[in-house]
């Protein structure tokens, strides 16, 4: 798949010289998305459309509740729910035949696990399940996190002072880790996958290895023997760690814009 390439706001997050220049994008689309989504968009067919048939996750439910636009969101809940309900009806009568399958089934069979009406229960509740796991802003902000991770990739390919920038930077997040090595394998070949691959594991390691002694030093300054020790870069430390190893999500903004 190929991306509009948009250099600036990789640019942009490079320069923050956070832990995951991805993670600042991602947080910064995910909150301009959700005013959008209560804005103008709350009347615009399209983005009622896909609303209706995908909705929120519980995630984002609670970003958009806190923007304390309480029409816009009960406007929006609304249609996704008459649609719910729509879709809802079928499954429920497909779960109702195989309970009562299931309920006819003898005793003896129940234990052995042979329930007829089993695996048309599962299958409903797993249709139920992803009904409630689906999110129109989480795929929303992955499309966008994917295309500046190919922005990424482009500008270390073409632009000789973004690879010094990338080779100094602190690598990125574990879960942008793996997305880049996929993408990478994609997009790049020969000696420049090789190289890319190597930059960025180095850039990785040599930010877990400081953190690793950060976080160190922040629980050691729990003993009243090392009260007077400075914090140094210990302060933040369990921060960064977490949003390290999971993706920003504790913290002080990735994005402070």
């Amino acid at each position: 798949m190929r991306y509009h390439i948009d250099t600036i706001p990789v640019w942009d997050a490079m320069k923050l010289e956070g832990e995951c220049p991805l993670c600042a994008l991602r947080r910064r689309n995910e909150l301009l998305d959700v005013e959008r989504f209560l804005g103008a968009s709350v009347m615009e067919p399209d983005t009622r459309i896909q609303v209706n048939d995908i909705g929120f996750c519980a995630h984002h439910q609670v970003l958009l509740y806190e923007q304390k636009n309480r029409l816009g969101h009960a406007l929006m809940m609304h249609t996704h729910l008459k649609e719910t309900i729509k879709k809802l009806a079928p499954v429920l009568e497909s779960a109702k035949a195989a309970g009562a399958k299931s309920a006819a089934t003898p005793m003896l069979k129940r234990w052995a696990g042979k329930t007829e009406g089993k695996a048309g229960l599962k299958a409903a509740a797993d249709t139920i399940r992803s009904m409630s796991r689906r999110c129109i802003l989480c795929d929303t902000i992955e499309e966008n996190t994917r295309r500046y991770a190919f922005t990424m990739l482009h500008l270390y390919k073409t632009d000789p002072s973004f690879r010094k920038a990338f080779q100094q930077s602190k690598g990125v997040c574990l879960p942008d880790l793996a997305m880049l090595m996929e993408m990478a394998e994609e997009e790049l070949g020969g000696d420049l996958l090789s190289s890319f691959l190597s930059d960025l594991f180095a850039a990785v390691q040599k930010s877990m290895e400081k953190m690793e002694k950060d976080i160190e030093g922040f629980t050691l300054k729990f003993d009243y023997r090392n009260a007077d020790k400075p914090w140094g870069d210990s302060k933040g430390s369990l921060e960064r760690v977490v949003n390290k190893l999971q993706g920003w999500c504790l913290g002080e903004e990735p994005n402070p814009k």
